[in-house]
């Protein structure tokens, strides 16, 4: 299975990172071994001092397609869930100085943290769905996906273009404002609509 992320799909988030707003999706890649086992704590990497949380919603490919149009995209997932896309930021900026690509800073081991799933048919609509994170019981970020620049149909779409979408593959969907530096004994809580998806301890 493939993980694919969008990157700078909020603009507020696009702001405090200071980066300029893309003409179509930022998309990069993680491996399977990104994907933080269920039950395990995250591990700060040695190779990074300045990790952070980015929560996102997810979508999980349930048919296999290519070059996918977009009035037909809601054809391909069922469901949404919750997950974070750990970065090494001070890596990651490195990287972006030297134009390197990011999968060091992106793709390392547990850097995907892959929440529970729910039923696209219990939300009244996919463009006005609140999640948030939480850092030891406050509220860290928060968003709604009416503020993505590109909808989840329109990212299928475009991402749908380059590769082959197959059965279990989970789409990011990008990040709203608040990333943040997480530290050692951190629980990090993630929600849709107040439903709890996701927790997470930190060491």
């Amino acid at each position: 299975m493939k993980i694919i992320c969008i990157g700078r799909n909020y603009v507020k988030h696009i702001e405090e990172l200071q980066n300029e707003k893309p003409t179509e999706p930022v998309v990069f890649l993680k491996p399977d071994s990104a994907i933080l086992l269920k039950q395990h704590p995250f591990v700060i990497p040695e190779f990074s001092e300045d990790i952070h949380h980015e929560v996102e919603i997810l979508v999980k490919i349930n048919k296999v397609g290519k070059y996918i149009q977009p009035k037909f995209a809601h054809n391909y997932y069922d469901e949404i869930g919750l997950g974070i896309d750990f970065t090494a930021r001070d890596l990651q900026a490195k990287l972006k100085e030297k134009g390197l690509p990011w999968e060091k800073a992106k793709a390392f081991d547990g850097s995907a943290v892959i929440g529970d799933f729910l039923p696209k048919k219990l939300f009244s609509s996919l463009e006005n769905v609140n999640f948030e994170l939480k850092n030891n019981g406050a509220t860290v970020q928060k968003g709604n996906t009416n503020c993505m620049i590109w909808k989840i149909d329109e990212l299928i779409a475009h991402v749908s273009q380059y590769f082959t979408l197959k059965i279990g593959d989970i789409i990011f969907t990008g990040t709203p404002e608040g990333v943040a530096k997480v530290s050692p004994n951190d629980v990090l809580e993630g929600y849709i609509e107040e439903k709890l998806l996701l927790k997470i301890q930190v060491k």
